[in-house]
């Protein structure tokens, strides 16, 4: 078995470490809708057109609400399924047929007088029909995600993988007069071809002489620099780095200067970053490196968490205060920009939390030519 396949093994695991950590709450069984939760505790991952449930026993058991057909194989000892599309139209009633499948079957599973659903999403289809009290554990999932897995390692390598071999066809093509759009057409065959199959998602950044933005109708010119923040998804799994090029290839010595003094942060990151250290003090630190440059701003995050969602924990914010834990895996993405720079440069590594320091994932070219 390739270390990408579906591992049940795995997702039975995280089935269990959930239970463990909501042991206190004595639940008799958790309901998850979202799609990314089902994916990371049942394994297949479904359509966003999609609304399956998953319903977890405090015996140990799963069962699986699927659209239209069981999947091939998924961590669960029972399968039903519902009706998505009728002579293949997709219903717009999708979280109504779902549900109705499911509050059938617990019909015939007694009495559950306590069950665990994530709040946020938890449809009014299932709450008004429960006799039971709900627990939201969705922030207990959010903190399981943090700690991946060594099969949701493999997933995220393979899509950082594919921002590699997008920034090789970054650095062949771009120059004054390339359009953005191609750039973006470009960059996505890339990564297409380095995956063997579709994305499951993709972003961020492919406007030319500016902070960031979608591809547009417009051609690059000379002098400027081009922030390509790249987020392409495998298997559900985000990647998130960014390179800033020079489009003539001939840097000034105005943004080299400033490139010279973004790198000083990931220097800072390897000799820092350990479990336990606060993520909002890294992003302070990191302010005092950036205020050395002579122009230009740094007016964001610092970084964040990546997973099954382009940002999860750690936040390396000062809006939170977390701390790094082994076996987070995060970006670092410091920027300067001003208007002198043209328009400045944004560079991001990712990284996993060892239990002694950080291991670079993203480790490709990252200068300015």
């Amino acid at each position: 078995m390739s270390e990408l396949d579906l591992n049940l093994d795995a997702s039975r695991a995280r089935q269990q470490r959930l239970w463990k950590a909501l042991a206190a709450s004595e639940l008799d069984a958790i309901i998850v809708t979202q799609i990314e939760h089902i994916q990371y505790l049942i394994g297949p991952r479904f359509a966003w057109v999609h609304q399956p449930a998953a319903i977890l026993f405090a015996d140990g058991t799963a069962t699986l609400i699927a659209p239209n057909e069981a999947p091939d194989a998924a961590a669960a000892d029972e399968i039903l399924t519902y009706e998505a599309q009728w002579l293949c139209t997709l219903r717009n009633d999708q979280r109504q047929a779902s549900s109705a499948v499911l509050l059938d079957y617990l019909k015939s599973r007694g009495k559950l007088s306590k069950i665990g659903v994530e709040f946020s999403t938890f449809s009014q289809h299932m709450s008004q029909q429960l006799d039971a009290t709900l627990i939201d554990v969705e922030p207990t999932l959010y903190q399981l995600r943090r700690k991946k897995d060594a099969d949701e390692l493999a997933r995220l390598k393979k899509a950082i993988s594919g921002t590699a071999r997008m920034y090789e066809v970054a650095r062949d093509m771009i120059r004054p007069g390339v359009s953005e759009l191609n750039v973006f057409n470009a960059l996505q065959a890339a990564a297409v071809k380095e995956y063997g199959e579709m994305l499951t998602g993709t972003g961020n950044d492919y406007a030319c002489g500016a902070k960031g933005g979608p591809p547009r109708d417009r051609l690059t010119q000379d002098g400027e620099l081009y922030i390509l923040d790249l987020g392409p998804a495998f298997r559900g799994y985000f990647a998130d780095n960014c390179r800033t090029i020079a489009v003539n290839g001939k840097p000034t010595d105005e943004q080299q200067q400033t490139w010279e003094i973004v790198m000083q942060t990931f220097d800072h990151v390897q000799k820092t970053v350990r479990p336990g250290k606060s993520c909002k003090e890294l992003f302070n630190e990191v302010v005092e490196i950036l205020s050395a440059a002579p122009i230009g701003v740094f007016d964001h995050h610092l970084g964040h968490g990546i997973g099954l969602f382009p940002h999860e924990a750690p936040h390396l914010n000062s809006c939170w205060d977390d701390l790094f834990a082994e076996g987070d895996v995060f970006t670092v993405e410091p920027g300067i920009y001003d208007e002198k720079l043209r328009f400045g440069m944004r560079l991001e590594n990712d990284y996993l939390v060892t239990a002694d320091g950080v291991e670079l994932l993203s480790d490709f070219p990252i200068g300015l030519t």
